[in-house]
């Protein structure tokens, strides 16, 4: 399968779009990179508040531990500082909790940025460039078929500008169909050159 076209203009036109292409994909990526990482800085304050809420939690923890150490009172003493300390843990936990949800937003943004341009590749430009690829094997198939060169030169006949056609031949319909072989050369040639391919190659 061919993937450029034999003539420079064409080609350099064919390179220069799929660099371009390259490049919308890797800016798209990136700036979905960037929208992620921005989102992410959200989940700080998640972070902050679980490192505060589970180290006070360990801290009266601890402190209930030593506090029910005491005689007498140790047991009555220690109930404040465990509801103390569960309530820290879900301070703590809220905070996980902001982070995951921060976390959920960020890939989601990320994946949405990235719809359009990516949608835009694979159903704009990539179905366009497939087509040309077919469009080209196929007629440089038909271009070394020995009937080839008659379709090419009919589709010719059908599509090409009547100024272009004028330019081979006077009457060139006549000629096609009297199957002069330089007209339909030449109207082989000339569909050829509409996809940016040569004859002879």
């Amino acid at each position: 399968m061919k993937i450029y076209a034999d003539r420079f203009p064409t080609a350099a036109r064919q390179l220069l779009t799929d660099l371009l292409v390259l490049a919308w994909v890797y800016a798209a990526i990136r700036f979905a990179g960037w929208v992620h990482d921005l989102v992410q800085k959200l989940a700080v304050p998640g972070q902050k508040l679980e490192g505060a809420g589970g180290g006070l939690a360990d801290n009266l923890a601890e402190a209930g531990g030593k506090v029910g150490r005491l005689p007498l009172v140790g047991d009555e003493l220690t109930a404040p500082f465990t509801k103390a300390a569960d309530a820290a843990r879900a301070v703590a936990e809220a905070g996980r909790d902001q982070q995951d949800l921060v976390g959920q937003l960020a890939l989601a943004l990320s994946i949405a940025v990235l719809v359009f341009p990516l949608g835009l590749v694979l159903f704009g430009w990539l179905p366009l460039r497939l087509r040309w690829m077919r469009r080209a094997a196929s007629a440089k198939a038909l271009a070394v078929a020995p009937a080839g060169r008659d379709l090419l030169a009919l589709r010719a006949l059908a599509g090409q500008p009547l100024g272009k056609l004028a330019r081979i031949a006077p009457d060139v319909a006549e000629a096609w169909r009297r199957g002069d072989d330089a007209t339909v050369d030449a109207l082989a040639a000339l569909e050829l050159r509409r996809l940016g391919l040569r004859a002879g190659r």
